[in-house]
């Protein structure tokens, strides 16, 4: 595995600050738009290991990053537990019959069961294990339980997550049975993706900030923490990075805790606090706003911005979200060079 990358996430020195960006391979690649046309659709890219393999590897070869992030996507969870998952376009993933009853949950598969099924997310990573440089890490991913809830219940994306919430207020118990369902097959998915050859693995929450901060421990951060207490319970030497995107109370009101390494900063959450309030525990990653990667002046002035703030802390450079598709391939490029540009002064 990758001295480097794994090391800087233990927390141990380093020659230089790793970066990886989220969302690694996608439309700022014309390279992996090529492989898109030929798999058909995104979900048959997502089940054929050789071209997921392929698509996952473009950044490490185009952009220069440090750790290559499996090519996947949050909802083949969902999906394998045994819900029908179309990708419209125009629309985004879509399933036709979102849950909303206790049977509907009882009739899910469950555990070890869901989690067998995503043979073609293990045989991706094994084949990336032969493919990448020997100092590249290879990072493995899940959406948090709430995250994958969300489009379990609302049947897609939302922007109000109404129903979402009016269960959490109306029927607590069903919207908990559905998490510790969800809990339970990530344990195990998380656990063959690291069987399979991950060096490190990330649960994201992209929608955590759907939750008031009052009640996003109780619905999703303590989920998180109990995957990642089994996972650090099998396997200590694997380096677990969480990120719930837009929890910027929830942080400052000291609700992070958690037997993890990495704690990935969105960029709505200012670097200075996240290091007053986490930096003496975790390793902080992030977090610049991923629209800066449109001018190479605002990336450069924020990646020294960053560095500045977290010196005498570790740290390990990243976007604070997802990379956009119409970003220029030569500043996505641009942002790595600053990256270990400043980290070697």
């Amino acid at each position: 595995m990758s001295k480097i990358f794994v090391d800087a996430c233990l927390g141990k020195e380093t020659p230089y600050t790793p970066v990886w960006m989220m969302r690694q391979a996608g439309r700022y690649l014309p390279e992996y738009m090529e492989v898109r046309k030929k798999a058909g659709d995104f979900l048959s890219l997502c089940h054929d290991p050789k071209k997921a393999c392929e698509v996952t590897i473009q950044p490490i070869d185009i952009v220069g990053v440090d750790a290559a992030i499996l090519f996947s996507d949050i909802l083949v969870v969902p999906n394998e537990m045994g819900m029908h998952l179309e990708f419209i376009k125009g629309e985004g993933p879509i399933f036709r019959d979102p849950i909303s009853t206790q049977e509907e949950v009882d009739a899910l598969l469950s555990g070890e069961e869901a989690a067998n099924k995503l043979t073609y997310v293990y045989e991706t990573l094994k084949l990336l294990k032969q493919e990448l440089p020997e100092d590249k890490a290879l990072i493995g991913f899940t959406g948090a339980p709430w995250t994958l809830a969300t489009y379990m219940i609302e049947g897609k994306g939302t922007k109000t997550y109404n129903i979402c919430k009016k269960m959490m207020y109306s029927n607590p118990t069903l919207l908990h049975d559905i998490l510790k369902k969800v809990t339970e097959v990530v344990k195990y998915y998380l656990e063959k993706q690291i069987e399979s050859g991950a060096d490190v693995v990330q649960i994201f929450d992209s929608w955590a900030a759907a939750i008031e901060p009052g009640k996003y421990d109780e619905f999703s951060w303590k989920y998180m923490v109990e995957i990642a207490d089994y996972i650090k319970a099998k396997y200590p030497h694997i380096p677990i990075i969480m990120f719930p995107k837009g929890v910027s109370a929830f942080i400052n009101m000291g609700g992070v805790y958690g037997n993890f390494d990495v704690f990935g900063v969105d960029w709505g959450t200012p670097m200075a606090m996240a290091k007053e309030k986490l930096g003496d525990k975790y390793v902080l990653q992030g977090n610049m706003e991923p629209c800066r990667l449109y001018s190479k002046e605002a990336t450069t002035m924020c990646v020294e911005k960053i560095q500045e703030t977290m010196q005498g802390k570790r740290h390990i450079f990243n976007l604070g979200h997802g990379i956009l598709p119409d970003v220029p391939v030569e500043n996505a490029k641009h942002f790595v060079n600053e990256c270990h540009r400043v980290s070697k002064k």
